[in-house]
C-alpha cells in the first residue's frame, strides 16, 4: 500500500498522545510507591467498576481481534464468527470463579495465579508447572500483538525500500516497542489501564461508523452477505489450495468457541488485569456488564464480511490486510488514521499488561520462590519490571526471526496448553478437600502432552488446517478442539489417580482424608465469607 501523509500524521499525533498518557500515568490514582508489586502491577488492587470494564475491556480485545477475527470471516466464512459465543462463554465462566478468586487474592495478597496454587495444594512442583505454562502461552500471544502493529505500519505504507538495511525496515516496530517498554517499566499496569479509556473510545467511534457507512456503499447488508457468500462459494471450490476454505462440522464449532473461551482467564495478564479490582463485588458486576464488548466483536467481524463482498485483495495475499485495505479503501485519509491508530493502541494496551503478567510470574514464583534470600518488596519489583522489558524483547525476537504463520500456531497450541490449568484452579477453589497435588500434576501432565502431539500432527499432515487445532480424538468419532479433548483426558486422569490414592490410603489404614483437612478448609471458607462481607461493606461505601 501506498505512504499517505495524512493518514500517518494523524496516527502519528494520537500515538504521540497515548504515549504521553503512558508515562502520566505514575502519577495517576496517587500511587503510592511503585517500587512495590501491588502498586506497580495491580494498581494497589484499587481500581473501581469503571476502570476495570475499561482495563479488561483492553486486555480482551486486542489488536490481533480486530485484524483476526475479521480475517478468518474473509478466509473462512460464517466458521470465523465462533469467537462471539467464545467471548459469551468467557464471561459466564469468569462470573462462576473470578469473585471467589478474587476475594482471596486481597485477603491474601495473590499477584499471580500460581500464588492461589502454591498456597492451595502446597506443591512447589505443580506451581513451577503452572508457571511455566503460563509464560509459554504469554509469549507467542504478545508476538501476535507485534504482528497486528506491524500490519498497521505495512497498511499505512511505512516501510523502506528494498535496498534498506533489515534494521530500518523495521525501525517503526522497533520505535513503538520501545515506547512501551519505557512507559510499562515507569508507570507498570496504571499506563494500559489509562490508555484504554483513548483506545476503547476509539474503536467504539470506527467500528460504529464502519458498520453504518460501508454498508450504505455497498449497497446494504443484503447485497454484502450476497456478494460475500459468492466469494466463499468461490474459494471453496477454488483448486489453488491457498485460496480454498477447509471444511468444518458444528462439533468443531461449539468446542472451538467454548474451548478459548474457558481458556482465556487463565492467562497471566488476564488474572493480573482482574487482580487489580477493587474486590470480588468489581469483578462480578464487570462479569455481567463485559458482554456488551460482544456486541462491538459482532460487528468487527462483519468486516470480514464486508471486506469479501468489496472485492479486496489482500497485499501478499495475507488476509490479515483485509481490515485496513478495506477501512483504506472506504474512508478519508484522517479517518483511515483515526482507524489505524485505535488498532495500534489495541496492541499497547494488552501487550503492556501481558510483559507485567509474565513478569510477575518470574519475579515472584521463579526468582523469590527458589531463591535462597529472604523476599524483598523492592528486589521483586525491581525483577518484573525488567523482565516485562525481556519479555517484550523475546516477542519482538519471535516476531522478526519467525515465520506469522509459526506464531499464530504457537499461539494456538498455547491455548490448549493454558487450558490444561484449569482443574488445578476449579478443583482449588470449589472442592475444598481435594489437596492432592500429584493428581493435578499428572492430570495437567498428560494433557499437556496428548494437546501437544495431536496439535503437531494435524499441523503436519495438513498445512492448511485451521491452525492445527482441531482433531478427532482416539477416543471420539467426530473432530473437536483439540484443547477440549485434552481436558477431558487431563479430568480423567486427575480424578482415576485421586480415587486411587484415596483408596490405597483407606487400605493402609489412614482414611480417606484428615480430619484436619476439613477443619482447615472450614477456617479457610469462614475467612473469607467475613473478608467478602467487610469487602462489600467497604465497595459500598465508597459507591
Amino acid at each position: 500500500m501506498t505512504f499517505n501523509a495524512v493518514t500517518f500524521t494523524v496516527f502519528l499525533v494520537l500515538f504521540v498522545l497515548v504515549t504521553g498518557l503512558g508515562f502520566v500515568a505514575s502519577r495517576w490514582r496517587r500511587a503510592q510507591d511503585l517500587n512495590h508489586l501491588d502498586e506497580w502491577a495491580l494498581g494497589g488492587r484499587g481500581f473501581g467498576g469503571f476502570v476495570t470494564w475499561f482495563l479488561l475491556g483492553g486486555d480482551l480485545y486486542s489488536a490481533y481481534t480486530l485484524i483476526a477475527v475479521p480475517a478468518a470471516i474473509f478466509s473462512l466464512g460464517a466458521f470465523g464468527f465462533y469467537a462471539v459465543p467464545n467471548a459469551v462463554v468467557l464471561y459466564a465462566l469468569g462470573f462462576v470463579f473470578l469473585p471467589r478468586l478474587v476475594r482471596l487474592a486481597h485477603e491474601k495478597g495473590y499477584v499471580t495465579l500460581t500464588d492461589f496454587i502454591n498456597d492451595r495444594f502446597k506443591s512447589r512442583t505443580l506451581g513451577l508447572a503452572i508457571t511455566i505454562t503460563g509464560l509459554l502461552a504469554t509469549l507467542p500471544y504478545l508476538a501476535l500483538q507485534l504482528i497486528g502493529l506491524e500490519v498497521v505500519f505495512a497498511a499505512m505504507g511505512v516501510k523502506a525500500g528494498p535496498q534498506a538495511t533489515w534494521v530500518v525496515g523495521h525501525l517503526p516496530l522497533f520505535i513503538a516497542f520501545g515506547v512501551m517498554a519505557a512507559y510499562t517499566y515507569s508507570s507498570g499496569i496504571r499506563a494500559p489501564a489509562l490508555i484504554a479509556f483513548v483506545k476503547d473510545i476509539l474503536i467504539y467511534l470506527v467500528v460504529i461508523v464502519a458498520v453504518i457507512v460501508i454498508p450504505i456503499k455497498l449497497g446494504g447488508f443484503g447485497a454484502i452477505f450476497s456478494h460475500a457468500g459468492q466469494a466463499i462459494a468461490a474459494k471453496t471450490h477454488s483448486t489453488d489450495p491457498q485460496g480454498a476454505t477447509i471444511g468444518v462440522n458444528a462439533s468443531v464449532y461449539a468446542t472451538l468457541a467454548l474451548g478459548s473461551g474457558m481458556a482465556f482467564f487463565l492467562y497471566p495478564h488476564s488474572i493480573t488485569g482482574v487482580f487489580s479490582a477493587r474486590g470480588a463485588r468489581t469483578v462480578r458486576r464487570n462479569m455481567a456488564v463485559l458482554p456488551i464488548y460482544t456486541v462491538l466483536l459482532g460487528f468487527v467481524a462483519l468486516l470480514g464480511m464486508m471486506a469479501l463482498a468489496a472485492g479486496i485483495k489482500p497485499l501478499d495475499g495475507n488476509p490479515q490486510f483485509a481490515v485496513p485495505q478495506l477501512l483504506a479503501t472506504m474512508f478519508p485519509s484522517w479517518f483511515v488514521g483515526v482507524a489505524f491508530a485505535a488498532i495500534a493502541m489495541s496492541a499497547l494496551v494488552p501487550a503492556a499488561i501481558m510483559a507485567i503478567g509474565a513478569g510477575n510470574l518470574v519475579s515472584r514464583n521463579i526468582i523469590q520462590q527458589f531463591s535462597r534470600t529472604a523476599p524483598n518488596a523492592r528486589r521483586e519489583t525491581r525483577i518484573s519490571k525488567i523482565v516485562s522489558v525481556l519479555v517484550k524483547l523475546g516477542a519482538l525476537v519471535f516476531v522478526l526471526t519467525l515465520d506469522s504463520q509459526f506464531a499464530l500456531n504457537f499461539q494456538l497450541l498455547g491455548g490448549i496448553w493454558i487450558l490444561q490449568t484449569l482443574p488445578a484452579v476449579l478443583l482449588g477453589l470449589f472442592v475444598v478437600r481435594f489437596s492432592d497435588s500429584r493428581a493435578v500434576l499428572a492430570g495437567w501432565a498428560v494433557g499437556i502432552v496428548y494437546g501437544t502431539v495431536a496439535a503437531y500432527n494435524v499441523s503436519s499432515s495438513n498445512a492448511h488446517h485451521f491452525g492445527g487445532s482441531t482433531a478427532a480424538p482416539f477416543f471420539l468419532s467426530s473432530p473437536m478442539y483439540i484443547a477440549i479433548s485434552a481436558l477431558i483426558l487431563n479430568l480423567l486422569v486427575t480424578l482415576v489417580w485421586a480415587l486411587a490414592a484415596r483408596q490405597l490410603r483407606a487400605m493402609r489404614g489412614h482414611g480417606s482424608a484428615p480430619a484436619i483437612e476439613g477443619a482447615g478448609a472450614r477456617s479457610e471458607n469462614r475467612s473469607a465469607a467475613t473478608f467478602s462481607a467487610s469487602n462489600t461493606q467497604k465497595e459500598s461505601s465508597i459507591s
